[in-house]
């Protein structure tokens, strides 16, 4: 199963709605386009929810971190929204968690940007 890709609009707050997998080839390339857009577009609020994200595999792992990198250097914020439980394994493991902002609730995570 491929990766799908919806994005809408809260508060000024990009949310970015991944669905599938998140792996080398379409799945990253997808995220990694998707990001670049929305900061070109000078969307710097971004908000990634991976609620329905079954796997990521290393790949797709850096093209979170890359993400990442692209908003911060570009003067923005991204945050990771509704963890599955084996994506939160994943990112304790790898010593990711301690990097992104993560939350678990949607109001709440938009709030956490207007709030800065």
């Amino acid at each position: 199963m491929s990766m799908k890709l919806a994005t809408r609009q809260i508060d000024g707050v990009t949310i970015l709605d991944l669905s599938g997998r998140i792996v080398l080839g379409e799945g990253s390339v997808q995220l990694r386009d998707s990001i670049k857009e929305l900061v070109n577009k000078g969307q710097k609020k971004i908000l990634v929810n991976l609620g329905d994200v079954s796997y990521i595999d290393s790949s797709g792992l850096g093209e979170l971190v890359s993400a990442y990198t692209t908003v911060k250097n570009a003067g923005g914020e991204l945050k990771l929204l509704n963890l599955t439980k084996k994506v939160q394994d994943l990112l304790q493991i790898t010593k990711l968690y301690t990097v992104f902002d993560i939350k678990d609730d949607e109001a709440t995570a938009v709030a956490a940007f207007s709030a800065q």
